[in-house]
């Protein structure tokens, strides 16, 4: 499978890059799946749910099906958090995984960078960042894309994959 990520920053519109990055590139026929990295803890279920009792009450996996979807949930209780190279072998093939987070994984990135946030760049200190999707002009070693030029940072991420 090829594997490009979003990275940046909090608030820098990584999500939203994301999400008009799975729309831009679906919209040409091209399957898409994702991988989201969230730094603290967080629930899908909801308490009082039948789903939710059963993991409460010490179940290690729970399935979650249905006629529209089928949502796996898995408790670590304990073990450690599974890497990036875990979860993608658990996904169906498709043809590009864009990963949010994992900014420190060897896979190639875009940043997503706002100048509101006051952050610093990632990209001057990590090759793997082939790219700068900013809101302010930059002036860097390698391309940077409107922040908002979804369709042309989405050219550049299937030149740099292949497709």
């Amino acid at each position: 499978m090829r594997i490009y990520g979003v990275v940046g920053w909090k608030n820098a519109g990584k999500t939203g890059l994301m999400e008009r990055l799975v729309s831009e590139i679906t919209g040409r026929g091209i399957t898409v799946s994702t991988v989201k990295h969230a730094h603290h803890s967080f629930d899908v279920d909801h308490p009082g749910k039948d789903s939710y009792r059963h993991r409460a009450a010490g179940a290690s996996e729970v399935i979650l099906a249905s006629r529209s979807r089928v949502a796996l949930m898995q408790e670590l209780r304990g073990a450690d958090e599974p890497d990036l190279a875990t979860l993608l072998a658990r996904l169906k093939p498709v043809d590009l995984v864009l990963v949010e987070g994992y900014k420190r994984d060897g896979h190639p990135k875009v940043e997503a960078h706002r100048a509101e946030t006051r952050n610093p760049l990632i990209a001057p200190g990590d090759p793997t960042v082939r790219a700068v999707a900013s809101d302010v002009p930059l002036d860097l070693d390698r391309p940077v894309f409107d922040l908002n030029d979804t369709r042309a940072i989405a050219d550049f991420i299937l030149a740099e994959v292949g497709l």
